[in-house]
């Protein structure tokens, strides 16, 4: 149930509020750095050099991608407002959006992917705005199916890069570098505690690289030719405001491309307060708007920079979840470290230089436990028939489209290029699912009155009738009662003094077998009430107020309690079984 005891979690060394040591965060942040830059720049090059553009406007969309990145991984780490999720959370290049960002360079050149990528994190912010209202489509089920689709969508790429090597390269040296580099991260990642734990992934990296020198993989000649420090010759492209054919034939597939990446970023969300605490929290829905906020501010500067768009990187989870390092302060130092990297040439040549194999060995551990994070996700939300459903065809769509395997060949080229990807067709997929499960359950009744006290003779009427339509006895009607009377009570302590009259509640109630569902939606307080549910069941039997008395007698009487919280809105979900009588 959503209120068990919380889980301790052993292997978190630093939570985010916490400031680990200088060394550990700059060797961290550098760490961190390490592993994405490629990423970042490589996906660049790949949308520049397909298009057909310049070299000069490469320079400049590469160190646009590097700012960019920077500057929302810090906003990621230390919540602006409502932009940022308060975690490490890792931005960079959207590889979602190679295809679409191709077409518009190629068809429009840089002005026309400038105001396309800006046009498209428009409809982000509204989504990050209005996401409660989307709640049972965009739901943890979802989000953890889309997690274990990013696996099988970079997976067969990262396995490519395993099996790279220059052209003359002893056919031995891809996987005895892989083999290495791969074989030292596990056994740290397994077995090491404390500080080389941290050190981890460095290691195996460089135990990788000593292999791929013996094998002669390592080419100077780009970091000969890259100067230290310096600033694109390219100038900033622009706009094109024309808003033509090209335009409106492109917005479609952006704004859907943002959806996905919206989709992502939520998941990611989600999954990072999960491995960032050492006791079991319940999500804080308003970070996962912050997060999402974030990341359409990202493709917002993207847009206006002439690059291509930002999305967060998953394998940031996986990388917290290695290290045991959830620190906000790291997340600062790895964005001071990609906007310094994005004016030193040399130093991006130097990192660009580890071969593919060792990089792709590496990046196979952590999208191996994204993998599983993301089945958490979905067990952890509850698992029934219909869920099962939904995860297992989404899951086997989105590997059948991502191998070729289902009707890509009879699609039109557009949508075999959009749906190619597991993760947009398999995501896509749960989506669709989900609404049809929501759009064909039971109706829900609905009651709208105020937060206060004087709200619990109506709300005991109201169920009363709607007992009474369905066939309830007595006593299921009393039980359900008594459940919406101390949800009341609590989320009226949880709002705080502002609790009068004045502050609307609509009440949603809708039968299930064997169960009712009661959905409570009033304006935001500040804890939540899963955390208190959870450390009440810990706590020896001592009634401090009135407020824990009802929390306790909730626990008693409710199946499961969800409590999600937005900004300006609180959703409490109460499950209560029904007697056998019933």
């Amino acid at each position: 149930m959503a209120y068990q005891p919380a889980r301790t979690s052993l292997g978190i060394r630093f939570e985010p509020h916490e400031n680990p040591s200088n060394p550990v965060t700059i060797g961290l942040a550098a760490q961190y750095c390490l592993l994405t830059l490629g990423p970042i720049v490589l996906t660049v090059a790949i949308v520049v050099r397909t298009a057909g553009a310049s070299e000069l406007f490469l320079s400049w969309a590469a160190c646009a991608a590097l700012l960019v990145s920077g500057i929302t991984t810090m906003v990621q780490a230390r919540r602006f407002g409502r932009f940022g999720a308060g975690y490490i959370l890792l931005m960079g290049t959207s590889g979602a959006f190679i295809a679409v960002s191709v077409g518009a360079l190629a068809q429009g050149g840089p002005g026309m992917l400038a105001t396309l990528v800006a046009a498209s994190a428009l409809f982000q912010f509204l989504l990050a705005s209005r996401l409660s209202l989307l709640r049972r489509l965009i739901t943890p089920t979802v989000a953890g199916t889309v997690i274990m689709l990013i696996a099988v969508t970079v997976m067969p790429l990262v396995l490519d890069l395993v099996e790279r090597v220059p052209e003359g390269a002893a056919p031995a040296a891809g996987p005895m570098t892989a083999l290495v580099t791969l074989g030292v991260t596990m056994v740290i990642v397994l077995r090491a505690a404390g500080a080389m734990r941290l050190w981890g992934p460095v290691i195996g990296i460089v135990a990788g690289s000593m292999v791929a020198g013996f094998f002669g993989l390592f080419s100077w000649d780009a970091v000969a030719a890259a100067p230290w420090f310096g600033l694109p010759v390219a100038g900033w492209p622009g706009f094109d405001f024309s808003f033509g054919p090209t335009f409106w034939a492109l917005l479609p597939a952006f704004v859907f491309v943002t959806l996905v990446g919206a989709i992502e970023t939520i998941g990611d969300s989600v999954a990072v307060q999960r491995v960032s605490w050492r006791d079991d929290r319940a999500t804080d829905f308003r970070g996962v708007q912050g997060a999402v906020m974030a990341d359409g501010l990202g493709n917002f500067l993207s847009g206006l920079l002439a690059t291509v768009p930002n999305t967060t990187y998953s394998s940031s989870v996986s990388i917290v979840e290695i290290t045991g390092v959830a620190a906000r302060r790291v997340g600062v130092g790895i964005g001071v470290g990609f906007c310094a990297l994005a004016l030193m040439p040399k130093l991006v040549a130097v990192i660009l230089s580890i071969p593919d194999s060792i990089i792709g060995a590496y990046v196979v551990v952590l999208i191996a436990i994204l993998f599983v994070l993301g089945m958490r996700i979905v067990v952890n939300d509850g698992m029934d028939y219909r869920k099962a459903a939904i995860v297992g065809v989404s899951f086997w769509v989105g590997y059948g489209f991502q191998s070729g395997s289902l009707f890509i060949d009879q699609m039109h080229p557009f949508f075999a290029e959009m749906l190619s990807n597991g993760m947009t067709s398999g995501g896509l997929t749960a989506l669709v699912l989900s609404a049809f499960v929501e759009l064909t359950g039971p109706r829900r009744k609905r009651l709208v009155t105020t937060l206060s006290v004087d709200a619990l003779a109506e709300i005991r009427a109201f169920l009363e009738s709607f007992g009474a339509r369905v066939g309830w006895r007595d006593e299921a009607v009393e039980r359900v009662q008594l459940a919406a009377e101390e949800a009341l009570v609590s989320l009226m302590g949880d709002a705080g003094e502002e609790s009068d009259a004045t502050r609307r509640l609509r009440l949603s109630v809708r039968s299930q077998r064997g169960a009712v569902e009661l959905e409570f939606l009033a304006v935001a307080g500040e804890g939540n009430l899963e955390d208190r549910l959870a450390l009440a069941g810990e706590q020896s039997f001592e009634i401090a107020g009135e407020q824990d008395f009802s929390l306790r007698l909730l626990r008693h009487l409710a199946a499961s309690v969800r409590h999600q919280k937005y900004h300006d809105t609180d959703i409490l979900t109460v499950r209560v079984d029904l007697p056998a009588a019933a």
